[in-house]
């Protein structure tokens, strides 16, 4: 897993902040009590959970020891506890009336075997509600990973690099949960962010998706050749429009699986 810097990350707070907040009000669950955030990161999107659902007890969970101290200055009121979210679905004890995750399983491996597993840590007429970023076909994903297997840069990448990625297409996930689940909803959005211009994408992408590639460069002379390469990639495919900013194209898919009630 890559470091994150949650200042980095939220430098975005709003256009990051969207996605989430269009999967909480999706979700038709009238008052659970109990809700795990998955992938948790600095607290936001556990506020956000606590907007909808005031009453509820809300647990975060990240694997990042920078997010979890951030989130427990904003938010001391809650529970931050620190672990894979692998090893916590693999886990038998206890049920949670929502099983919630924004834009963190993408970093973990095996769906077909977690996705089942973190259904099955939901309450009976619980939710298990999903939002993973599904956009490795646009420039701004590809361009990294075409970089880390060219010739120059591939001694930084080890074999199987460029595969970090764990999303598949909505008919891998409706496999994966339809004989477990009672309902199951899935659709995908295309957000289009607008930014000053193709820097700011660079910016964007240094607090998610272009920290493994950072993280495995260990010269730092190497690194900012990397992100000015990079963005000499970007402004190839994100051109300004009349008055100069820049259109960011950015696809999400989103689940929801509802647990048969006993």
């Amino acid at each position: 897993m890559p470091t994150w810097n949650a200042e980095q990350y939220l430098k975005f707070g709003d256009e990051r902040a969207q996605p989430c907040r269009d999967l909480i009000a999706r979700i038709a669950l009238s008052d659970p009590r109990t809700i795990v955030d998955l992938g948790s990161g600095p607290g936001n999107s556990a506020a956000m959970i606590a907007e909808r659902w005031p009453g509820a007890e809300i647990t975060g969970i990240d694997n990042s020891e920078e997010m979890i101290q951030t989130a427990q200055k904003a938010y001391p009121a809650r529970q931050w506890v620190r672990e894979d979210i692998s090893s916590w679905a693999a886990k038998t004890d206890g049920e949670w009336d929502l099983v919630f995750t924004n834009a963190s399983l993408q970093w973990v491996p095996d769906h077909a075997r977690v996705f089942p597993q973190l259904l099955a840590r939901v309450s009976p007429g619980g939710a298990f509600a999903v939002q993973m970023p599904s956009n490795l076909d646009e420039p701004a994903m590809w361009i990294p990973r075409e970089m880390a297997a060219s010739e120059r840069w591939r001694r930084w990448f080890p074999k199987g690099f460029v595969d970090n990625w764990s999303v598949h297409g909505l008919p891998f996930y409706y496999d994966a949960l339809a004989p477990l689940a009672a309902r199951l909803e899935l659709w995908q959005t295309r957000y289009f962010h607008i930014f000053a211009d193709a820097g700011a994408i660079v910016e964007w992408y240094k607090g998610s998706g272009l920290r493994p590639f950072l993280d495995a460069i260990q010269q730092p002379r190497d690194r900012e050749k990397f992100v000015s390469e990079y963005l000499e990639g970007l402004r190839e495919h994100y051109g300004p429009q009349r008055d100069g900013k820049v259109l960011f194209p950015f696809r999400r898919i989103f689940l929801i699986a509802y647990r048969p009630a006993r």
